[in-house]
Parts: structure tokens; sequence; C-alpha cells
């Protein structure tokens, strides 16, 4: 008897879902070249894509490759430096929610 009480109980405390997200050093295009893999959302994690553009002689962006992964405390930003841009974009909402816009 003790042991269905357990039971019941355990089956009452819920855990967060795991979340699942893609994981990629070098995607372009909606194809990745070093092989697609996955990795799943700890504890103050989100899923990241990191969207790197060259910056042309005229101050234009121009889209080069995404990076996606799993990162801890992350925050959406651009990085602006002399002759690239990065943009970081975070999200949490679904899984694999980490594809580039376009893709």
């Amino acid at each position: 008897m003790f042991v269905l009480f357990l039971l019941g109980i355990a089956s009452l405390v819920q855990t967060e879902p795991t979340a699942f997200c893609y994981k990629c050093k070098n995607y372009h295009l909606g194809f990745c070249y070093d092989g697609m893999t996955s990795c799943n959302l700890q504890y103050q994690q989100s899923c990241a894509t990191e969207n790197i553009y060259i910056l042309s002689r005229k101050g234009r962006s121009l889209y080069f490759y995404s990076k996606l992964s799993c990162m801890t405390n992350c925050e959406d930003v651009n990085f602006l430096g002399f002759d690239k841009r990065t943009e970081l974009i975070c999200c949490k909402h679904s899984n694999y929610c980490n594809l580039p816009n376009g893709t």
C-alpha cells in the first residue's frame, strides 16, 4: 500500500520538459557543413543562433554563415566589429527553434 502511495506522489511531481536545439558550427543555406547534431537545454539555457555577416566597403552586411548551439544566459544582441557583424538570437519557445530565418 505504501509503495502505491509513493508512486502516486511521484506521478504528481512534474519535471520541466526537455527542449532540444540544433547544434552546428558552420550552417549556411540550409546545410550544416560539419554534421548537424542536437543538444538539450539545461538550467538557464536557450537555443542560440549566431549569424555572422561580413561588412562590405560601403558598410553593408553580407550574410556569411551561422552557428547553432545551446547557450547559457543567452541574450539577443548585435556585435559590430571593423570587418564583421555578429547577430545573436536566442529562443526556447519550442524544440529546434534556432534555425536561421529564410532557410
